[in-house]
Formats: C-alpha cells, structure tokens, sequence
C-alpha cells in the first residue's frame, strides 16, 4: 500500500490543530491541497480517517495512521538533522513536579529536541500513546500499547495530609466523613480511595485544583485534606503546615511507555527517565 508521506503530514497536521484551515497553514499549502490529500489516503486505506466535526480530529482508523505519520516525521527529522525533533511526552503532574525535573536538566542541554509535554492522569496518558498524540508516556498501566515498549519506573509514594487548622476545626482529628477533601480534578481517585479505607460515607464537600504546586498550596491553606506525594509532603510536614492524618500511605507504580522505534534521541530521552526514576 503506498502511503505517501505528504498525505500523512496532512492527517497529523489535522490531529494537532483541529481543521482542514488551520493544518493548511501549518503546512504552507491550500485547505483544498490538505482535503485532497486526506480523500488520497481514506481512498487508499478503505477508511474514513478524519471525523469532519469542529474540532476535525482523526478516527479510530486514523489514529495508528497519526502514529506512523509521527514515526516517519521523527525518523526523517534524524536523519536531515535539519532542525530540532519534536518529542512529545505525556506525564502526570505529580510526577513532573517532583521526580521529572532532573529530566528537564538534562533536555536543556540538547540542542536536537524540542520537548512537548502533555500533562494528563497517569491512569489516563497510555490514551494518548494509543492516539499517537505523543511518543511516550509515564503511566500506571503496565500493559503495553501495540506497538509500544514498557519498562517499570517504580512508585510515588503518597501520604494524606490536612492543614492543623482544618484538623482543629473537626476535633483535633480526622473526621473523614465531614472533612472536605481536594481533588486534581474528575480523573483524580487517589483521595476517594483513601477515604474508601476510614469510611462508607461520600466525601461532603469536593474541590477541583488541577496544578501541583497548587493543589499543595489549597491544602496547606486548608481548603481540605489529600494525598500529596511524599517529596511534597515532607516540607510542609517540617515546618508545620500539614499535618499527616493516620499512618497510611498509598502507592502509584508508574511505568515508562515508549514506541517500538530505533530512534537515538528516543533512546536519550527513555535512559534519562530511568536514571532519574523515583525508584
């Protein structure tokens, strides 16, 4: 089957800013240049691949063709050595606000990738994977993505914590069915499993602060009690802006999921996660 790589920038194009328009100005051509294109390759393939709704965005179908397209954009840009490779990454926000920032270091001193992070739920990020959105992601599955590679990287740690103004306002102790609790926002369930463990009651009150450095901050000025990973739990603790509630702990297990690529930056970039993994 012949897959011409200009009919598959279309369709990535597409994928990354919604419309025919819009991917017809990223690529420096005509709308009507990338809708030939697009009807070239469904033709080809016997399938509809771009879901005409607004935004536009790629079927089922489309979406191992996104990740083809992407495969082949990395593996030319390798191989030009033109100009700096797009690496796109999806990471949950715990894990980029603590363990993932040595990572950061050592990209700023490459000169050949241009890194693109997608902050998403760890339980959530293989979706993207999946979608060919990204070209790796830090997940909790452990099942592979077709056409992907798993390695574990170990755990975040997390403790449930409260701010000692909030814990004096129920007693002096946890009162877990009365307390209002924070979340990340929807896909968050650590605090709901947590509570899960003291009682059967639903939580009374539920907060949304979806940023990390943030969600500590609303805790520590007692908004309500979470799970803040260990590492930020520890100089809140310290110096006596939280207070831990119970001797309980939960763990994330988190796993590095990468495509099956013979890519050398892609292998850079999957050594320095490992190396600064929260083994």
């Amino acid at each position: 089957m012949d897959l011409p790589p200009a009919q598959l920038a279309a369709l990535v194009a597409i994928a990354d800013h919604g419309s025919f328009e819009a991917a017809a100005r990223a690529l420096h051509v005509t709308p009507s240049a990338v809708s030939q294109r697009i009807r070239a390759l469904e033709s080809a393939v016997g399938r509809v691949l771009v879901s005409r709704t607004s935004p536009a965005a790629p079927t089922e179908a489309g979406a191992g063709l996104v990740r083809l397209g992407r495969q082949l954009d990395l593996a030319f840009t390798e191989a030009l050595d033109d100009h700096p490779a797009d690496l796109a990454v999806a990471i949950n926000a715990d894990s980029l606000a603590t363990w993932f920032r040595p990572v950061l270091a050592d990209v700023a001193g490459w000169r050949d990738v241009a890194l693109r992070l997608r902050v998403e739920d760890e339980g959530h990020s293989h979706d993207l994977l999946r979608r060919g959105d990204v070209v790796g992601a830090v997940t909790s599955d452990p099942s592979p993505v077709q056409g992907c590679s798993v390695t574990p990287l170990g755990s975040l740690r997390y403790l449930p914590v409260a701010a000692p103004g909030l814990l004096e306002r129920f007693g002096g102790r946890p009162d877990w069915a009365a307390m209002p609790m924070v979340v990340f926002n929807a896909k968050d369930r650590l605090q709901h499993a947590e509570l899960a463990r003291h009682t059967d009651a639903a939580p009374t009150v539920v907060h949304e602060v979806p940023a990390s450095d943030d969600f500590r901050a609303a805790i520590e000025a007692g908004l309500g009690w979470g799970l803040l990973p260990q590492e930020q739990a520890t100089e809140g603790l310290d110096a006596g802006r939280l207070v831990r509630l119970g001797r309980s702990a939960s763990r994330v297990d988190l796993y590095w999921q990468r495509w099956r690529l013979d890519s050398p930056l892609l292998d850079r970039l999957s050594e320095s996660l490992l190396a600064h993994a929260p083994r």
